[in-house]
């Protein structure tokens, strides 16, 4: 039988889904638009085409043509079977968003927000991108409808994720590394803001993650909603019912809240997020905001931030580029606070492990992001019973990683 909640709901913690984010941008407490004044104009432009978007029959219907066949949608929902046999416990899936045309979810928002470009009449996209993933979806869509494209990056990120800077300029964009403070997503993030600034007139600024101001949030987690509509679809198909327990990885969050939206009313059905627990939980040594985390406002946006107690950015670290952030996404401090949504963190070490375990087990290799939420996955898979099932969203795949985790391999290798 399928799980369902489709009966009337009693549970006081649970709020209709569709209502969020309010008319200001707000998930209860977080999220809004705390932004300079320039900025204003442009976020109202946009949301306002974003909602005449979504009343636009044809808008829907060449955005769905186009994740057919440009992206590559329907994506698989996979049985790893090896893995399975592995943990020997519950039943693990994988929702394959890795074989999506540049390698990971990101396509799905890329798409929807450049057709919003188009709509607006802009001639210039700017992103920023961590793991380069993001960067490398709006690069190619940038290609595909003629926009001229320039991505903001960390310098440091650059370094670890130099094989998607390639792809990205092979793909007609313009890469600019970002030197200042730790080199890495939240500086980009800036420098995008700042040319966004001084040239709202001609560019979009397409943010990859479902934070910042409104209306991003939410308009990047309703261009990822198909992700969960196609998962709990496939379930029905192959299972009969839904799984038990869902896992994805959380940066900014835009994979998992697409994977969860059309879950979270299935009470019976557990949510589990995985931040970037890095080296340690120390101060400056992770990026899980929901450990040691205090509430704030980053780039436009409030939530849960890594801040010391004067509000300055604290340092963060991951092994992976696109959970190195100090910042969740609103929604997702949203629905822990309901508990409807919980977190866990996985080490650096875990998610390498989960690296290779994957690749040498599937054959599948997954990225350093998606590693976390996989550590976490094969924890909960060995403690269950095997008539349970996991499903893990594959959200990336690792080829970008690989000289990056052979270089941490052969470190550990030499300090043995």
């Amino acid at each position: 039988m399928i799980n369902t909640t489709d009966q009337l709901n009693t549970n006081p913690n649970q709020v209709d889904r569709f209502s969020l984010p309010d008319g200001k941008g707000r998930f209860g407490p977080y999220g809004g638009s705390f932004v300079p004044e320039t900025l204003s104009h442009p976020l109202r432009e946009l949301n306002e085409s974003y909602l005449e978007a979504q009343r636009d029959s044809a808008f829907q219907a060449e955005l769905d043509h186009l994740l057919k066949t440009f992206a590559g949608r329907p994506t698989e929902l996979y049985f790893a079977e090896q893995l399975t046999k592995e943990m020997g416990g519950a039943k693990i899936y994988l929702k394959r968003e890795d074989l999506l045309h540049t390698g990971a979810h990101k396509i799905n928002n890329a798409l929807g927000q450049a057709l919003l470009a188009k709509r607006m009449g802009k001639t210039r996209i700017i992103a920023e991108t961590g793991a380069g993933q993001h960067g490398i979806a709006t690069a190619s869509v940038c290609a595909h409808f003629g926009f001229e494209c320039v991505i903001y990056m960390g310098a440091e990120d650059m370094r670890r994720q130099a094989l998607n800077v390639f792809k990205m300029r092979l793909s007609g964009a313009e890469v600019r590394g970002v030197e200042a403070g730790s080199k890495t997503l939240k500086e980009a993030i800036n420098e995008a803001m700042r040319d966004w600034v001084t040239n709202v007139n001609s560019t979009h600024y397409i943010l990859g993650s479902a934070l910042g101001a409104h209306p991003y949030p939410g308009m990047v987690r309703d261009f990822h909603r198909i992700i969960g509509e196609e998962t709990k679809r496939q379930f029905k198909e192959k299972e009969g019912r839904l799984p038990d327990e869902m896992i994805a990885c959380v940066g900014g969050g835009s994979n998992a809240i697409g994977f969860f939206f059309d879950f979270l009313e299935e009470e019976n059905v557990r949510l589990i997020g995985v931040e970037a627990g890095g080296r340690s939980l120390d101060e400056g040594e992770h990026a899980a905001r929901f450990e040691g985390g205090k509430l704030g406002i980053l780039q436009g946006c409030k939530t849960w931030i890594l801040q010391n107690p004067d509000g300055q950015i604290n340092p963060t670290h991951s092994v992976s580029a696109g959970l190195d952030y100090a910042a969740i996404g609103p929604e997702h401090a949203f629905y822990r606070d309901r508990n409807r949504i919980e977190y866990a963190n996985a080490g650096d070490d875990d998610a390498l492990h989960a690296f290779q375990l994957l690749s040498a087990k599937e054959g599948i290799l997954p990225a350093l992001e998606t590693s976390h939420g996989l550590a976490h996955a094969f924890k909960r898979a060995s403690e269950l019973t095997a008539d349970k099932i996991i499903c893990v969203n594959l959200s990336g795949r690792g080829d970008k990683d690989a000289m990056e985790v052979a270089r941490l391999l052969g470190e550990k290798t030499t300090a043995l």
